[in-house]
């Protein structure tokens, strides 16, 4: 049974509807993935930043002339155009002459983004 021509050549209402509806979903779809994708982003971004500021403190901490006294010391610094607030907690070890170098990192908003341990060598006199 064949029928006419103008019914068998086109898309019922229903059929568009439907088409519009999936093609809505995916696009919807794709943007919420956009946007995770740039706050993911952002979050690497800013944990690499406060990683490497955690790195510069223990470094100087570790290759100062001096050794850090045991305790904890709290400071602040600039650095890819943000302030990230620092804690470095240095604590003896079973050889009294070693320490251990805790730095923790966090953004302005009191979010730490960056951790990092160290042990300082003890002191070398002399050749």
């Amino acid at each position: 049974m064949r029928r006419s021509g103008l019914a068998a050549s086109g898309f019922t209402l229903i059929e568009v509807m439907v088409a519009l509806v999936v093609f809505g979903l995916a696009a919807m779809a794709l943007v919420r993935l956009e946007g995770a994708t740039i706050r993911g982003a952002s979050l690497v971004d800013r944990t690499l930043l406060a990683q490497a500021v955690a790195r510069n403190v223990a470094v100087e901490a570790v290759t100062d002339a001096v050794a850090p006294p045991p305790g904890v010391v709290r400071g602040s610094e600039v650095n890819g155009g943000a302030r990230w607030n620092w804690t470095r907690t240095a604590t003896p070890t079973g050889d009294r002459r070693i320490l251990r170098v805790d730095v923790s990192v966090a953004d302005p908003t009191g979010q730490v983004l960056g951790r990092l341990t160290m042990v300082r060598p003890p002191d070398r006199t002399g050749p």
